[in-house]
């Protein structure tokens, strides 16, 4: 007889337990799903997300400026290089751009 007792005791006792443990789960996870938390959630990643993009945009920006200037140098290098200064350059046209008197 005091062996039913005690297994009923302790299935009580695991069974209590074990809903009111269930029950502050679900709590926590309504809270976390309110639409006001919700909203704020998304309002919260959407500015990091935004933040993360300027600041991506900004450093893509920076590197194309970089890289222009680079190859604007290395254009002025190859020309002058290339052709003396009044001598006409490929197609015909000096290196300024002007076409020759003659035409």
């Amino acid at each position: 007889m005091f062996k039913r007792l005690f297994w009923l005791i302790v299935g009580l006792a695991l069974g209590s337990g074990g809903s009111f443990w269930v029950m502050r789960k679900v709590r926590r996870v309504m809270e976390r799903l309110m639409p006001e938390r919700l909203t704020q959630d998304v309002l919260t990643g959407a500015r990091s997300v935004g933040a993360d993009l300027r600041a991506a945009l900004d450093d893509g920006k920076a590197g194309m400026r970089e890289r222009e200037v680079e190859l604007r140098a290395e254009i002025e290098r190859g020309q002058a290089a290339r052709t003396p200064p009044g001598d006409l350059g490929g197609g015909g046209r000096p290196v300024d751009g002007r076409r020759p008197a003659g035409r």
